[in-house]
């Protein structure tokens, strides 16, 4: 009886022994059939787009190239200016947030022709809106026909005024519209040069002066939004503006070569990935027009300060040391700022030597050893600036 119960017991074990074996191999097994699925998964999100990056880029660039037909000089919009052209591509817009101005310009066979061409455009300029800007600019609709992946995450762009709060001090009515566009288009401001990509015309021109404080107005728009974020992400108020501020201007149609969109320059992917995967627990890339959108755009710049300040650079003790070296690395990345103290891009190794040094040393190193200009100019601008934007909003 007692050796019929020990040889149950040893089959027993044996068969356990064997079914653990088969659990844990299933669950090996399991693991990285669910592993490859995740990383086939992955790789075409990221196939997906890339072509989708590459379709736009195909697009932007016969854009470029139908410009091209017409101007001399065909200019895109660019981080400080927002350029915009008619469907027939004669006629342009180009708003310089940085240095104040609105350019116009047309190409006609009169100076007649010319200005009421350029009269249409300076009122459309400065009464449109964000949203109007994104639904009928000629290039967003061309890249809005593109095949957008599933996986990218898109939002419509709400409206906000552009120039309108800068020009006028309330909405204007039909009056104060013509009366400002009759006077800032007189026949002694319209200036003319031959075209030499047409034949038989001429290209006329508008500079006009924006006032002197539209910097302080545009940023007044959205303050009760940065207001919000900065509480949210734990951040100065200031801070968050003075990066805007360096980053656009506050240009809204903001766009640059790599590409990085919106008020406070997002590329997708990278910036945009790490906010939007802090923020929802979701690792996904954005659209333009998600980062066109105000709300959004600011979320996601104040996430991205806070993954800098509190996660990439935490072992940095000194707060103004880590702030210098947050703007720093907003604009060039944490190893570029790891690189200006150890030449290496590892920021483990660099924490302990910025610690060692006082936040003025730890500037004046950034100051004169990041990789390259730009940061070392960006860090100057931006701590100054979050100054001005302290005593302005606290």
């Amino acid at each position: 009886m007692i050796k019929n119960i020990l040889l149950i017991a040893s089959v027993l074990t044996t068969l356990l022994a064997q079914s653990e074996s088969d659990f844990q191999t299933k669950q090996r097994e399991d693991f990285e059939k669910e592993k490859t699925k995740f990383n086939l998964y992955k790789k075409t999100q990221e196939d997906e787009f890339k072509s989708y990056q590459e379709a736009q880029a195909k697009t932007y660039s016969e854009y470029i190239k139908e410009i091209s037909e017409h101007w001399d000089d065909p200019k895109m919009s660019t981080k400080k200016s927002w350029v915009s052209y008619t469907k027939d591509k004669k006629t342009r817009t180009n708003v310089d947030f940085e240095k104040k101005t609105i350019v116009l310009e047309t190409i006609a066979s009169s100076k007649k022709e010319a200005k009421k061409r350029l009269q249409n455009a300076l009122a459309n300029v400065v009464t449109i809106d964000t949203k109007r800007v994104q639904e009928s600019d000629p290039l967003e609709q061309k890249l809005a026909k593109i095949k957008r992946p599933k996986s990218i995450i898109t939002s419509e762009v709400k409206a906000e005024p552009i120039l309108s709060t800068l020009i006028f001090d309330k909405e204007p009515t039909k009056n104060n519209l013509i009366s400002y566009v009759n006077r800032e288009t007189e026949n002694s401001k319209i200036k003319s040069h031959k075209s030499n990509r047409l034949k038989n015309k001429r290209v006329y021109s508008l500079n006009i002066s924006m006032p002197k404080d539209a910097t302080i107005k545009r940023s007044k728009i959205y303050y009760k939004e940065v207001k919000k974020q900065a509480k949210r992400q734990n951040l100065p108020i200031s801070l968050v503006f003075a990066i805007m501020h360096s980053e656009s201007s506050f240009n809204p149609r903001a766009r640059s070569h790599v590409p990085a969109y919106g008020l406070m320059q997002i590329v997708p992917r990278t910036a945009g990935i790490d906010s939007y995967q802090y923020l929802y627990n979701k690792r996904r890339v954005v659209s333009s027009s998600y980062l066109y959108n105000s709300k959004n755009n600011i979320t996601m710049g104040s996430a991205y300060l806070h993954l800098l300040y509190y996660k990439y650079l935490k072992d940095v003790k000194d707060p103004d040391s880590r702030l210098y070296c947050t703007i720093a690395a907003y604009n060039t990345g944490a190893g570029n700022v790891a690189w200006a103290f150890t030449r290496t891009n590892n920021m483990r190794k660099a924490a302990p030597i910025i610690n060692s040094m006082s936040s003025t040393e730890v500037y004046n190193r950034l100051m004169s050893d990041l990789k390259y200009d730009e940061p070392k100019h960006y860090l100057g601008r931006v701590s100054k600036r979050v100054g001005l934007y302290y005593k302005l909003y606290g």
